[in-house]
C-alpha cells in the first residue's frame, strides 16, 4: 500500500518526516528528491538504528515501489513504527506542494 504523494509531502512538512530513497547511491545522484536522505536497501537494515530518528514519521521511496516495500518491511521490524511507503520517486513530481 503507497502513501498518496500529497499525504506524503504533509507528513514531511507537519511532522518533520524523514524522506529516505533506498535506491543506490548512483541512482540518487541521478534523481534524488531534495531533501532525502540516500539509504541503499542493500544497507538499510545496517544503517536505520543509527541515520533514522525512530520517533519521527518515515517516508521511503525508490524507482518503481519494490525496494522501498523492502525497506518499509525492514524498518517496521527494526521497531520503527511509523513507516511509509511512497513508492516511485516520480510520484513527488506529480503531485503539488501543501
Amino acid at each position: 500500500m503507497f502513501i498518496p504523494c500529497e499525504d506524503a509531502k504533509k507528513l514531511i512538512k507537519e511532522q518533520n518526516a524523514q524522506l529516505v530513497d533506498v535506491r543506490t547511491p548512483e541512482e540518487f545522484a541521478e534523481s534524488g528528491i531534495p531533501g532525502a536522505k540516500n539509504l541503499p536497501l542493500q544497507d538499510i537494515d545496517r544503517t536505520a538504528n543509527t541515520s533514522l530518528d525512530k520517533s519521527l514519521p518515515i517516508v521511503v521511496y525508490c524507482r518503481s515501489g519494490q525496494r522501498s516495500q523492502m525497506a518499509l518491511q525492514i524498518l517496521v521490524s527494526q521497531g520503527f513504527s511509523d513507516v511509509h511507503n511512497l513508492g516511485s520517486y516520480m510520484a513527488w513530481g506529480q503531485c503539488p506542494d501543501v
